[in-house]
C-alpha cells in the first residue's frame, strides 16, 4: 500500500481489516492464539532467543478472547472453526493490538450477525475516538452513515463528492448513481 511493504505499513501505525477475512485476514489452519500475533511475532514480548514465547502468546490470546468476546472453546482452536463474526473479532483484536494512526476497514461487517455488527462498530468508533484516522470501505449505506464523519461517494472508481453523513439519502443515491455533488446540491 502506498509503495510500502506490509512491515513498513505496520511500523507507520497502519491497521487493515480486509474485505475477505478468511482469505486475507486469517490463516484458517492456524490457532486463534497464533492468528492474534501474526504481525507481532518478531516483537520481543512474543519471541525468545529466536523461538516463540508460548506463555506470552497464550496470555495475549486469553486477554484478547475476553476483551473482544470471541466465542470459542479454546484459544488453540483453529481460526477456520470460528463463525464469521468471531473470525472478524480475531482480525480486529490483532489489528487493534498496537497503536494505530490509520485503520482501513473494508466491508467490516459483511455477513455478520446483529450483535457482532454492533460490537465491530463500537470498536471502530473507539479507535477513531482515540485519535486514529479511520477509512471505512462499505457497500452498506447505513453502516457508512452510522460511522462516518465524512462520506466520499464513488462511482466507477472516481469520487463524485464528499458530503457529511447527515446528507439526504436521495442525494446520496443520486451521487451513487454517478451524479456529481454540484449537480445535486
Amino acid at each position: 500500500m502506498l509503495g510500502k511493504s506490509i512491515k513498513e505499513a505496520l511500523a507507520t501505525g497502519m491497521g487493515f481489516v480486509p474485505e475477505d477475512r478468511t482469505a486475507d485476514g486469517l490463516v484458517a489452519s492456524f490457532s486463534i492464539e497464533n492468528n492474534l500475533v501474526l504481525d507481532l511475532i518478531r516483537e520481543a514480548k512474543f519471541s525468545v532467543r529466536g523461538g516463540l514465547n508460548i506463555a506470552q502468546i497464550e496470555e495475549n490470546a486469553a486477554q484478547k478472547i475476553v476483551e473482544f468476546d470471541v466465542r470459542t472453546t479454546s484459544a488453540k482452536a483453529t481460526a477456520g472453526s470460528l463463525s464469521g463474526g468471531n473470525q472478524q473479532k480475531v482480525v480486529l483484536a490483532r489489528e487493534l493490538s498496537r497503536p494505530l494512526k490509520l485503520l482501513i476497514a473494508a466491508q467490516p461487517t459483511r455477513g455478520l450477525d446483529v450483535g457482532s455488527i454492533e460490537f465491530v462498530h463500537k470498536r471502530i468508533i473507539a479507535e477513531r475516538d482515540r485519535g486514529a484516522a479511520v477509512l471505512i470501505v462499505s457497500s452498506e449505506l447505513d453502516e457508512v452513515v452510522a460511522l462516518a464523519d465524512r462520506i466520499a461517494v464513488m462511482y466507477h472508481g472516481r469520487v463524485v463528492g464528499i458530503v457529511p453523513p447527515d446528507t439526504d439519502r436521495n442525494t446520496l443515491g443520486l451521487m451513487m448513481a454517478g451524479a456529481h455533488q454540484e449537480e445535486v446540491a
